[in-house]
């Protein structure tokens, strides 16, 4: 056996993702697999404006990324924007939306939105900051 240490292995990260999807299969039988859900929002030249990406699988839904272009924070874009992501989840018939958030990042836009704090891991990515999981019932 060989062991290789690197950075970004798009073909790993795909075999990993298909093999995991196998597993995960094999434990929930009967349920759909895994589907991915977001949304974006674009201006009048069709540049982006924000977006949210995650996905759905049984009663559970997972945001992993979300942005809200500078000039548009504040003005309710982000919210518009996570209605819509909750919006679809309900309709995949998802019961709760789980999310992270650097302190540095949104954990109170959350928060404003519902989420509440499920835990913290302090000190990550560097002392002084922590990373926040959330969860909202839908």
């Amino acid at each position: 056996m060989r062991l290789t240490t690197g950075t970004a292995d798009a073909d790993l990260d795909q075999r990993l993702s298909d093999e995991l999807d196998r597993v995960n299969a094999s434990a929930t039988p009967g349920l759909a697999p895994a589907e991915e859900l977001t949304v974006r929002v674009t201006d009048d030249d069709d540049e982006l404006v924000a977006g949210i990406s995650g996905w759905t699988w049984g009663v559970a839904a997972g945001i992993g990324m979300t942005w809200v272009r500078e000039d548009q924070r504040g003005t309710g874009t982000g919210r518009r924007l996570l209605e819509a992501f909750e919006d679809e989840a309900r309709r995949r018939g998802c019961a709760h939306v789980y999310v992270t958030s650097f302190t540095f990042q949104a954990p109170a836009f959350y928060e404003r939105s519902g989420y509440r704090e499920l835990f913290r891991w302090e000190d990550v990515p560097e002392r002084g900051s922590a990373d926040v999981h959330l969860r909202k019932d839908l």
